[in-house]
């Protein structure tokens, strides 16, 4: 910090600058913001002083790592409101703040011009100008030789017009004395890769990608897959847990508490004698053929994520390493994972209360960090809300100190200011509610909240359309038009979203009662055939073609819904970042045909530096072109057919 530099904290007894209303900044600073590298960064803030001197004042950031400040210029933007903005280039964390001072040679530069129109002797004014020029010290050479120029000028002639020149005001803005120089705090961010706004999720088993039902999936089969996920136009493929699977316990066909012969246990139940988090199950391949299926994921432009999931099996090596790391019962036994009333003999759960903590803080790190060093760049973390919150601030920051391309999804549905919590404090990405928002009404007002503020500043939503876990009701009754209907809401609404395999097959038999699959592939080996007839593959790949053409779609956050004057239709249009895109989006919640009026009169789109109405739009899908007219456009979605348009507008 510059040693003439206050500390706003500081400023209550000099009473000089108030910074006030910083945005963007979540929690007064404690948590940082999150943005995406190379995209600019908005910043404003309310700045004022006693007085009528003229105020100046910058926007200063740098790389968490950095010991230079760069800094850029703030503008009075009106009523003490002052913005600017900044263009990370680099991912990882940085931090901002904001400067403000007394800008003398302006404020004295503006009273002297004042006094030179009502025709008052200037012979002082001139002097006083002078003196502050002879102050100047810290410009560079171009601003340095400017203010001796005119300085000499001043010296030579006695007139004072040298010290009012134009050139003059900004050499002497870059090089004055500031001795009344204030810092606002200091706020931080963290700056991401385009994936941690923008992906489509492939959940596969990958035990399951096998041919033979009575054969083990292997990685070599998940490389056979990789092709049909990427013609679906999949960016990440995320592996529920590859560790070996404890024999201890073992759950049978769904969840039963006895196993057979040839059950394969819940990959859930991690750990065996073949090892614990860093290792592969041995049916699925070696280490070396799991680095496989990761560079042939690269080679198709796909990314894997692994599913961390923070419990072990009564087999883990950790329960005979480290004792002291589990609980146990006052009789002695093993403390078995357990959500009243339910029991899950299977798995026990690290003590995060033991005495030797700090290891297994550190272990469960080093996990991580082994992951990352086989080319995994993307992390599920199973339910992070069952374990110490500042456990987790700390293994992010950890993790992606050393790589900032590492993005951490958490898996937690729980109360929501836990999932928000989890976000503030470091998850790139959450789960959601989408699942279970099925009405219109429910599922815009949901929206608003996730795209409103502070929310956007550090929750990015993953819309999971189902998972392992998670058949929902809607999905049960195996209508493709639902099916459809679920995942264009999924796609269209979020940046991010997933599918879990077996959707695309439209896969529904649940537990009668329950939101679960019947037959689930987490207690045994599912063999499928996958490109069944009535699949809707074709219809994945458009609809992710759609968004890799629209980067409108590849955001959350700009997001605005239109009046539809139907119950069970949904309308929405969103904007791309940069202005350059804009898509209109109607989805049917409801089997019957719709028609409507879809009115885009007060939407505008951007043509080089002007904002224009909407003349026309266009389906993405087929191309069709229809004009706007009387302010919008008449609408009809047959959900058997299809249950969605998508449009790309225009002017």
């Amino acid at each position: 910090m510059n040693k003439s530099a206050r500390s706003v904290g500081n400023i209550a007894a000099s009473g000089t600058f108030h910074i006030e209303d910083i945005y963007p900044s979540l929690n007064d600073g404690r948590f940082p913001i999150k943005r995406i590298v190379g995209e600019p960064i908005d910043v404003w803030a309310d700045i004022f002083r006693d007085g009528h001197d003229v105020i100046a004042a910058a926007l200063i950031w740098r790389r968490e790592q950095d010991s230079e400040w760069q800094r850029t210029p703030m503008r009075h933007h009106g009523n003490d409101r002052w913005t600017a903005s900044f263009v990370p280039q680099q991912l990882g964390r940085h931090y901002y703040a904001i400067e403000a001072w007394t800008d003398e040679f302006a404020t004295w530069r503006h009273g002297t011009e004042l006094k030179q129109k009502a025709g008052q002797d200037l012979t002082l004014d001139a002097l006083e100008g002078a003196a502050l020029m002879t102050k100047a010290q810290a410009g560079g050479s171009e601003a340095a030789t400017v203010i001796l120029r005119q300085c000499e000028q001043y010296l030579q002639t006695g007139d004072i017009a040298p010290l009012l020149s134009p050139e003059l005001q900004p050499a002497m803005a870059e090089s004055q004395h500031r001795p009344d120089l204030t810092r606002s705090q200091i706020f931080p961010l963290v700056v991401d890769r385009h994936l941690a706004r923008a992906g489509a999720w492939y959940e596969m088993v990958p035990r399951s990608q096998g041919k033979d039902p009575a054969k083990h999936g292997t990685f070599q089969d998940c490389i056979a897959r990789l092709p049909d996920i990427a013609a679906m136009g999949f960016d990440v493929v995320y592996f529920t847990p590859i560790h070996p699977i404890g024999q201890t316990n073992r759950k049978g066909r769904n969840n039963s508490l006895t196993s057979v012969a040839g059950d394969p246990g819940s990959p859930y139940a991690i750990g065996a004698a073949e090892g614990g988090h860093d290792a592969v199950h041995p049916e699925l391949g070696s280490l070396e053929d799991f680095r496989a299926f990761v560079a042939a994921a690269q080679k198709l432009d796909i990314e894997v994520a692994l599913d961390i999931a923070v419990q072990c099996s009564p087999d883990h090596p950790w329960l005979q390493q480290h004792p002291d790391w589990f609980k146990r019962r006052p009789d002695g036994s093993m403390k078995y994972a357990e959500n009243p009333p339910k029991k899950y003999e299977d798995i026990v759960n690290p003590d995060f209360n033991g005495a030797d903590v700090g290891s297994l803080w550190n272990a469960l790190r080093d996990v991580l960090l082994f992951w990352v060093d086989q080319g995994v760049r993307i992390f599920r973390i199973d339910n992070p809300h069952t374990k110490p919150l500042p456990f987790w601030e700390w293994a992010i920051r950890e993790v992606q100190s050393r790589d900032p391309r590492v993005i951490f999804l958490a898996e937690a549905f729980t109360r929501p200011k836990v999932m928000k919590g989890l976000a503030k404090l470091g998850f790139t990405q959450s789960y959601t509610y989408f699942t279970w928002r099925t009405g219109k009404w429910e599922m815009e007002e949901y929206l608003r909240e996730l795209t409103g503020y502070p929310e956007r500043d550090f929750y990015r939503p993953n819309f999971f359309v189902s998972t392992p876990d998670i058949l929902p009701y809607h999905l049960q009754s195996g209508e493709p038009w639902m099916f459809k209907s679920r995942l264009v809401l999924a796609a269209a609404l979020s940046g991010n979203y997933g599918i879990y395999n077996g959707f695309e097959l439209l896969e529904h038999e649940a537990i009668p009662g329950k939101e679960e699959y019947l037959n689930s592939e987490k207690y045994e080996i599912k063999v499928r055939n996958w490109d069944q007839p009535g699949n809707i593959k074709p219809y994945i790949r458009d609809l992710n073609l759609a968004r890799r053409t629209n980067p409108a779609l590849l955001q959350t956050s700009n997001l605005r819904f239109v009046q539809i004057d139907d119950a069970n239709v949904t309308g929405f249009v969103k904007e791309s970042v940069d202005g350059t895109n804009t898509v209109a989006v109607a989805i049917a919640l409801s089997r019957e045909p719709h028609e409507f009026w879809f009115p885009l009169s007060d939407i505008q789109v951007n043509v080089g530096n002007e904002r224009r109405q909407v003349l026309a739009v266009e389906n993405i899908i087929t191309g069709e072109r229809l004009p706007v007219e009387w302010g919008g456009i008449r609408l009809r979605i047959d959900p058997v057919r299809d249950p969605a348009l998508l449009f790309r507008c225009m002017a």
